[in-house]
């Protein structure tokens, strides 16, 4: 190559570079231009759906374009998780999901967790709380592990296999000094099996929260036995947390918005900024407070990193309790 060629060929791929960014730059600075899809791993009707669709409604306001959820449900919740994680990072495909995406990967399920995506913002936490049905002898959940220890191998705690309440009772176990083997756990395929068991007293204890549970406390047919948060719940007030209790243990389900790696950070700027907005409208948090028994937490940026890692590490620990083939 002469010189004169080599410094053609140089400025022609300086102007093409330059056109590129100048191209990224406007589309970024134009985004969004079209619908946005944010992909919820589970069917409809549910917490996750609702909170998500209702929140939502209200970001897209801001963003001048529309949210539109589609739920896409199946193997564990990484059909919907590995849709994204595969797709355009070009922030008009989100996925809006929780703990769900670790707890896949430390159950073996698949080969990916937080860090294949551009986390956007922690939006919600739903306070888990452990329940006993109405006629069960237990009254808190200080008095659980004196029940297992005086009926070793016979008290029943129902559980989704690899799901969040199949780590919340690991941590549980740990922490109120009970041994596992002491204890069986009955696998149920949904939330809604488990309801139906606790109701028929075939299992004694499940964990539930507002949204699964809440009717159900209100009208005693269960009892909650201790709220997993640092505060007792405001709907609640009567009920203790598990640290009141010498529980030393929070437990929730976050709930937040990511987009697939690479996404620019203009980008996901302006998502978690309409979301942010859309968070401070006082009639979306009083839903998300008073119907769906969770917290507002919203937290972008470095903070949901942070958020994100010590998450996942708690989670980590507690598998190294669970038998994920039983």
């Amino acid at each position: 190559m002469t010189r004169s060629t080599f410094t053609l060929s140089t400025t022609l791929a300086a102007i093409g570079l330059a056109s590129s960014l100048a191209i990224t730059t406007t589309a970024q600075a134009d985004y969004p231009e079209q619908d946005i899809r944010l992909i919820i791993p589970y069917g409809p009707g549910g917490a996750t759906d609702i909170l998500f669709r209702l929140i939502s409604q209200e970001a897209e306001k801001t963003l001048g374009e529309s949210i539109v959820p589609v739920n896409m449900a199946g193997a564990g919740a990484t059909l919907g998780s590995r849709n994204v994680k595969d797709a355009d990072p070009d922030g008009y495909t989100l996925l809006g999901s929780h703990d769900t995406i670790a707890l896949s990967k430390l159950a073996g399920t698949v080969d990916y967790s937080f860090d294949a995506f551009e986390p956007i913002a922690l939006l919600t936490q739903t306070i888990n709380i452990p329940t006993a049905h109405a006629n069960h002898p237990v009254q808190s959940a200080d008095e659980i592990a004196d029940y297992v220890s005086e009926n070793p191998g016979q008290v029943r705690f129902s559980m989704i296999p690899s799901s969040t309440d199949h780590f919340f009772w690991a941590q549980f176990f740990q922490e109120a000094g009970i041994d596992m083997a002491d204890v069986r756990l009955v696998g149920y395929p949904d939330t809604g099996e488990q309801v139906s068991a606790l109701m028929a007293e075939e299992v004694d204890f499940a964990m539930f929260n507002l949204p699964s549970g809440g009717a159900f406390f209100e009208d005693g047919t269960f009892r909650a036995l201790g709220i997993a948060h640092p505060e007792r719940l405001e709907s609640m007030p009567d009920v203790a947390t598990l640290r009141e209790q010498g529980i030393e243990m929070d437990h929730s389900t976050s709930r937040g918005i990511f987009a697939p790696k690479g996404t620019p950070p203009e980008v996901i700027d302006t998502i978690a900024d309409a979301y942010g907005q859309a968070l401070e409208n006082e009639e979306v948090q009083s839903r998300i407070e008073n119907e769906f028994g969770s917290v507002v937490r919203f937290l972008a940026g470095d903070d949901y990193q942070t958020f994100l890692d010590e998450n996942e590490a708690a989670l980590s620990a507690a598998a190294e309790n669970i038998d994920f083939q039983n």
